[in-house]
């Protein structure tokens, strides 16, 4: 589930913080990104358990609504559609999702008042009126179909539910829109034939990526004077001072992916940094980033220090992009 875009990102804000805390030790910044990944991943579980408990509260509410039918002798007979949704079914009884829940000392019965509200928004959306007002029988595929949809219309960018996450972790209001993908993505592959035993995504695809974390972030930290030195040369009549710290971090981490993973296209490492540099920093800095890279790479191979391929795809921006260097913050 931790995959490099997600990597990327949490270096370079480990990065930034590395710098911003005055230097702390290699050893100590490499245990926090550990951590930082780890926690992106318990996010990923808390809210595949958050729909779990949604449909918990959606049970009580059917069952409170029979009760009352019971013992009033009338009323009409509360609809269990939306509990006996088939995907959510397995979905409760997942192993590895049981195995979390049952290891974590904060969990979602302890926001019993929140799940409620966020019951009574997934009630009130189209999604599930429209869900509710079909009265035919279903697959197991329109069950599924119907959690990613709604999901998307409730869950993500929900203001209520991005705060409670930021009071539980302060890690996780950066790591939502990646982790939401991954959940929809985890619906849409669950197998009713698999029951229980579905496998959810792991932590990182494979040992590989895992390195990959710790190698770029011990890269970006050891080979700074470096990658510094190389990005002040690009700066012709500036100081590097003045480079803001954040397009700062952002250069000096993408140049250390570009240097030591030769296997990395370099039009995938500057892609990569430029989406950084529009969400994380300046409004311009999406244009500046990408021109000192396609500038920096571009030198780099000429002098035979790395051996990869320029991507002709950045010339015509990035020359625009380099002639603002100067002039540009």
């Amino acid at each position: 589930m931790v995959n490099r875009e997600l990597i990327r990102l949490k270096v370079v804000q480990l990065t930034y913080a590395h710098y911003q805390n005055g230097n702390s030790k290699l050893d100590t910044a490499e245990k926090e990104l550990a951590f930082s990944l780890s926690k992106a991943y318990d996010l990923y579980l808390y809210m595949l358990s958050l729909m779990v408990a949604v449909n918990r509260i959606a049970e009580r509410a059917v069952e409170t609504a029979q009760s009352r039918n019971r013992r009033l002798g009338e009323g009409v007979p509360p609809s269990t559609k939306f509990i006996d949704n088939r995907f959510m079914a397995q979905l409760q009884t997942n192993q590895q999702l049981q195995e979390f829940t049952e290891d974590q000392k904060k969990t979602w019965s302890d926001e019993d008042d929140f799940v409620r509200r966020l019951y009574k928004q997934v009630i009130e959306s189209d999604v599930y009126k429209e869900w509710m007002a079909d009265d035919r029988d279903t697959t197991y595929e329109e069950d599924r179909d119907f959690w990613r949809r709604l999901y998307r219309a409730v869950f993500v960018e929900n203001e209520d539910l991005d705060q409670i996450l930021e009071d539980k972790s302060l890690y996780w209001n950066d790591d939502r829109f990646i982790v939401d993908t991954f959940v929809l993505k985890t619906i849409k592959r669950f197998d009713p034939k698999m029951g229980s035993r579905q496998q959810l995504m792991p932590e990182f695809k494979d040992e590989e990526d895992r390195e990959f974390a710790t190698r770029l972030f011990r890269a970006s930290l050891l080979g700074a004077e470096n990658y510094r030195m190389m990005i002040s040369q690009m700066l012709h009549n500036w100081d590097l001072n003045r480079l803001a710290l954040m397009d700062l971090i952002i250069l000096q981490t993408a140049l250390a992916e570009i240097c030591t993973f030769p296997n990395i296209p370099i039009s995938v490492s500057i892609n990569e940094y430029v989406e950084i540099a529009k969400m994380y920093s300046t409004p311009q800095s999406g244009r500046y980033v990408n021109g000192m890279l396609d500038a920096i790479a571009r030198r780099l191979v000429e002098e035979g220090k790395i051996k990869k391929l320029m991507p002709e795809v950045h010339d015509a921006e990035s020359k625009a992009d380099a002639d603002e260097t100067e002039t540009t913050e």
